[in-house]
């Protein structure tokens, strides 16, 4: 009975191959997609939780302008150990023709045993080779650095030194370059005394390691009270974590939403194939009935056939979301747990989905004539309809046809309606992305170019910037770090322009800043210091208070959302004279590499001139993540039709040998077929289409939100985008359909129920 059992389910396996492989691709690709969401969302944690462990980090970081009491520290309570004091001192690495901010940082050539840096490649320093010099991980690798390379570094007396690199280390100390600046290199104290000798433009850098992690902001506090004027900045593990985090969460994010809900629809897929194939099957199921199989046995076999094409699906996706993940992160970021909880939630939503019907098919009577046919004598409302308006009759019959069994109806419709939904999703991230890229300014991006006076006065670069053809205007700016009330941490202050001409920051809430003390913050700032529109904050920046009233919310793509952009004359003098770089904005037409070019020229090179990076250059990634989900969700849409247009043979292939009696050519009755189907296509399609375009604008600025970018990111697909959407899908699922009704159509004998 057993073999009986397993050919009979090999034959119905090889009469469908087609459907198979579909159903295996979209269950293969929907797994894939969850272990590259959790192993992404992971990790985003993960680099800093595993180096914070390699490194023994420290958890609070302390930036003074004198060498603070590393006793005193240590007498905080919850501190455990101090990582420093550490001179650290501003640089200029000359790369490439790039020059880039970056911090030399002294340690000694024994590593410390609080917060050392993990050597990934060469060695740590030697007192051997007093020109080495050890590079952040992330740093060297957007400079393009390897082990021996020359490195030029400029002190800010213009003097230039050039070093080698001997190694390249990861730390648990900051986050990734270049969303996290200056970059980070380690000296031996020696070289860095012939570098910058300048004790005054140097600073010291102590981490703290702590007992309890949760106690930060605590003894951030108490820091801030003992060294008072002294401190310059304070950040804490929180900071660096989330600065770890980059855009792996949001990738992470966009997969877990697509593969959660492309899950639901592949097992709907299932549970309409299964279903479809039982009620195909009746006569083939009442036959091993009649043979002797009992319920579970013709219930086992339709599960081992039916989820055995979903467990192949998720043995695929598991080795390709490992492969891709190996590949893109290395493997060591794959999580064997996370891996296999999804592995086993899969496998058991698949075999769930089709237990149902397995279940209603182990209930079939063991006779003969076993029924089949689908309810007849009553027609559906668009029926009527369709009668009322004078459709051709070929036309009138297939939308009859189209809801005989209502159950099944639906799950086609549901089944078509939630990847067209998730489709409409995609497009409107990529929407989004396109809005970034076509108008920056709506993130930030007003001006293309930041120029630093480098080895020029600020007057005179600012004069050159000015005198340039292609840029319009010209901002003064600054950046600087103050100390939030209440956080003990510092947050970013951007200064650009004044408040009688402000640079045009996106509010997207509120109004811009119009005089001084007023000002905008990202959305992250506004929940770090749980303060809203209206609010005033009082900040600090080196010894200078900064108490200024929040007018309006910006669309703040960096840190987090952790900025405050106010105007030059809201800051004191020592923070913004001279300026720290001018923004350029160029005019319409103006190319930002020629104008750079030309910048550098006349400068002799003297100028740091930099292009201002927008964020959805960063994202381009997800473009490509969005065209395989958009395939993936069309295969699962590809699976369902296919298994309505079964069905719909199935059931009406009487009918079709009555009306062929009738006088019907093949064409009118291809097109009462394809008009079933069609039916079922257009209303998922339209539906998932309305359901999607209403709710992506509110998903993406819940994201904005939560990540502290802020709402008002999210842009619809275009009502062109939309249109072209929908005649793809249903011509597509139209052309699909056409060939099984092509086939029975012309088919010289007629169909009989088997």
């Amino acid at each position: 009975m057993r073999h009986a059992g397993s050919r009979w389910v090999r034959a119905d396996l090889r009469a469908r191959r087609g459907q198979a492989v579909l159903t295996v691709l979209a269950v293969a690709g929907i797994v894939a997609a969850l272990i590259t969401a959790a192993t992404l969302l992971e990790e985003g944690t993960n680099p800093w939780r595993s180096l914070f462990s390699q490194t023994d980090g420290a958890h609070v970081w302390i930036h003074t302008q004198e060498v603070p009491q590393a006793v005193r520290l240590r007498e905080i309570d919850g501190v455990t150990q101090v990582a420093g004091p550490y001179r650290s001192a501003p640089v200029s690495v000359v790369q490439d023709g790039k020059k880039e901010p970056a911090a030399l940082r002294a340690l000694p050539a024994a590593a410390p045993e609080v917060a050392h840096p993990v050597v990934a490649e060469g060695r740590w320093l030697d007192q051997g080779q007093l020109d080495g010099v050890v590079v952040e991980r992330s740093f060297a690798r957007e400079l393009g650095l390897r082990l021996g390379a020359p490195v030029t570094v400029t002190a800010l007396s213009g003097a230039r030194h050039t070093l080698y690199v001997r190694g390249i280390a990861d730390t648990a100390e900051q986050g990734f370059y270049p969303e996290w600046t200056p970059g980070l290199a380690w000296v031996l104290p020696d070289l860095l005394d012939r570098i910058e000798p300048a004790l005054g433009r140097s600073e010291y850098v102590t981490g703290l390691r702590l007992t309890d992690p949760e106690a930060t902001q605590v003894v951030s506090q108490r820091v801030v009270v003992m060294l008072e004027d002294k401190l310059q900045r304070v950040y804490t593990w929180r900071q660096v974590r989330a600065a770890m985090e980059l855009d792996n969460r949001l990738l992470g994010t966009l997969l877990a939403l697509f593969g959660v809900v492309g899950l639901v629809a592949a097992a709907l897929a299932l549970a309409n194939a299964a279903g479809g194939r039982v009620l195909g099957q009746l006569r083939d199921l009442a036959t091993l009935k009649s043979m002797g199989f009992t319920r579970a046995q013709v219930a086992g076999l339709l599960v081992v056939e039916h989820g055995a094409l979903g467990l192949v699906g998720v043995a695929l996706g598991t080795v390709a979301g490992v492969a891709v993940i190996a590949v893109v992160l290395g493997p060591s970021a794959i999580a064997p747990a996370p891996v296999l909880l999804i592995v086993a939630g899969t496998a058991l939503v698949v075999l769930a989905a089709v237990g149902l019907p397995a279940w209603r098919g182990g209930r079939t009577p063991p006779i003969p004539a076993a029924p089949s046919a689908p309810p007849r004598g009553h027609l559906s409302r668009l029926a009527r309809l369709a009668l009322l308006v004078r459709l051709p009759p070929a036309l009138v019959l297939g939308t009859r046809d189209a809801f005989t069994r209502r159950v099944p109806a639906f799950m086609t419709v549901f089944g078509l309606a939630v990847p067209m939904m998730m489709i409409t999703i995609g497009l409107g991230v990529w929407s989004t992305l396109d809005n970034f890229q076509r108008n920056p300014a709506q993130v930030g991006q007003h001006a293309a170019l930041h120029v630093r006076p480098g080895k020029l006065e600020s007057a005179s670069a600012e004069r050159l910037a000015k005198a340039d053809r292609g840029v319009a205007t010209v901002y003064q700016g600054a950046d600087v770090n103050a100390l939030a009330p209440g956080q003990a941490r510092s947050v970013r202050v951007r200064a650009i322009g004044n408040s009688a001409q402000p640079y045009p920051f996106p509010v997207v809430e509120g109004r811009m800043y119009a005089q001084p003390g007023e000002a905008v913050a990202g959305q992250g700032l506004l929940d770090l210091l749980r303060a809203k529109i209206g609010d005033r904050v009082r900040l600090t920046v080196g010894d200078s208070p900064l108490i200024v009233r929040i007018v309006g919310r910006t669309v703040e793509p960096d840190l987090d959302g952790e900025v405050l952009s106010v105007g030059l004359d809201s800051l004191a003098a020592k923070d913004t004279v001279p300026p720290e770089f001018y923004a350029l904005v160029l005019k319409d037409g103006a190319d930002a590499g020629e104008v750079r070019t030309r910048l550098l020229a006349v400068s002799g090179e003297g100028l740091d001139v930099q292009r201002v990076v927008n964020p959805a250059e960063r994202l381009t990634v997800i473009r490509v993540l969005v065209v395989a989900l958009i395939f993936v969700l069309s295969l699962i849409g590809l699976a369902n039709l296919l298994t309505a247009s079964a069905l719909g043979l199935r059931d009406h292939a009487l009918d079709l040998a009555v009306l062929k009696a009738m006088g019907l050519t093949p064409r009118q009755l291809m097109a009462t077929l394809v008009t079933g189907t069609g039916l079922l296509v257009i209303l998922g399609v339209l539906a998932g289409t309305a359901v999607g375009a209403s709710v992506v604008t509110g998903l993406i600025d819940l994201q904005g939100h939560t990540s502290g970018v802020g709402a008002g990111i999210g842009r619809p697909p275009s009502a062109t985008t939309l249109v072209l959407a929908v005649l793809v899908a249903v011509g597509a699922a139209l052309a699909v359909a056409l060939i099984p009704a092509r086939r029975a159509a012309r088919a010289q004998v007629p169909v009989t129920a088997r």
